[in-house]
């Protein structure tokens, strides 16, 4: 991609958050609470239930310490199949005017798993190793996904609103291939977290993991 088409996708990029600036509170706003969710989930976790979650998590990191060789292919396949489908999903019920209940709860719920995920390895590690921790696994990508989770959620609340303003089937053709091209950038995005997260934090895990 030349520097002209990458300069104006971050035009575009730049324009769709100033123009739908309410939009994206409102999206960040169910972000937030998935995200407290997952973290009062594990704080109200009973004793053997958080027992549990740190054996998951113990044996995770003695299984990387032993392993030499990660097959770095799998993990970016998984990767991308998850954020393929994440985006499908979002663009998919964006479309619908029933759906958009379902476009919130699916970042409510990725709010939820970060913030579950991130409570689970301060409990297990500390605040000190697992602050250390969830930067190296979490933090890299994820600068990537949430704008671009964000965005996908924004693009379908737009055009369910476009829908329900305007009516004409014109207008609506006109949403629709809006949304869709905005969700196939976003999908670029999220594909480009995933190489970041196989490429650079998967790697970073592994030359740092003997300290953890």
């Amino acid at each position: 991609m030349d520097k002209k088409k990458t300069n104006k996708i971050v035009d575009l990029l730049k324009r769709h958050v100033v123009q739908n600036y309410k939009e994206y509170l409102v999206v960040m706003i169910f972000f937030i609470v998935g995200l407290f969710f997952g973290v009062f989930f594990i704080n109200q976790m009973k004793e053997e239930q958080i027992s549990q979650v740190h054996t998951y998590l113990n044996d995770f990191v003695q299984n990387l310490k032993n392993i030499s060789d990660i097959n770095e292919f799998d993990i970016l396949k998984s990767s991308i199949f998850d954020k393929v489908l994440l985006t499908l999903m979002i663009w998919f019920f964006g479309t619908t005017v029933v759906g958009i209940p379902v476009v919130f709860g699916l970042v409510i719920y990725r709010g939820f798993c970060l913030g579950y995920t991130i409570a689970s390895i301060i409990s297990f590690m500390g605040f000190t190793k697992g602050f250390f921790f969830i930067l190296i696994i979490l933090v890299l990508q994820n600068l990537l996904l949430i704008p671009a989770l964000m965005g996908l959620a924004v693009s379908g609340f737009k055009f369910y609103k476009s829908i329900i303003k305007d009516r004409r089937k014109e207008t609506i053709k006109i949403a629709f291939a809006r949304h869709t091209i905005f969700s196939i950038i976003m999908l670029i995005g999220l594909v480009i977290s995933s190489l970041i997260e196989v490429f650079i934090s998967t790697k970073l895990l592994t030359l740092m993991i003997q300290y953890f």
